[in-house]
């Protein structure tokens, strides 16, 4: 499961919003461990730049942003509990090209759908496919 609190969830959908190419950043908090059922809980929202070279249906965060941003989480006392980015036309699962660059085994890759009717959803990848996570919000 991944719990946040709602002004985590709020900040993702606001760094969503208005976007014409997918957001990506990086969630810092307590890592729940490799399981799906195992609770991660997040305490802070790292936006991060993308730098793909279609932003528009792809995410990369540069190497050194996300070095910087990892630094950052581990020196104020946190872990990364995983990634989050949007799609901004849906859907609201993993496409193939998340599960082709997915490549931290255990952690959660939250997806944003940003718009009217906004949705973020959670899969934890295993190393070989995304397992659906819940989402839950914590005052």
């Amino acid at each position: 499961m991944l719990s946040l609190p709602r002004a985590a969830y709020d900040e993702i959908l606001a760094h969503a919003a208005g976007s014409d190419g997918e957001i990506c950043g990086i969630l810092a908090g307590e890592r729940g461990g490799d399981d799906p059922g195992g609770e991660s809980r997040v305490e802070a929202v790292h936006r991060a730049t993308n730098v793909a070279d279609n932003p528009e249906t792809r995410y990369v965060i540069d190497p050194e942003e996300q070095l910087r941003i990892i630094e950052a989480i581990e020196d104020g006392g946190r872990e990364v509990v995983g990634f989050y980015h949007s799609h901004p036309e849906g859907p609201p699962v993993p496409s193939e090209t998340d599960a082709e660059r997915a490549a931290w085994p255990g952690y959660s890759y939250a997806i944003c759908v940003p718009g009217e009717h906004p949705y973020l959803g959670s899969w934890r990848w295993t190393g070989e496919r995304f397992e659906r996570e819940a989402v839950a919000l914590r005052p």
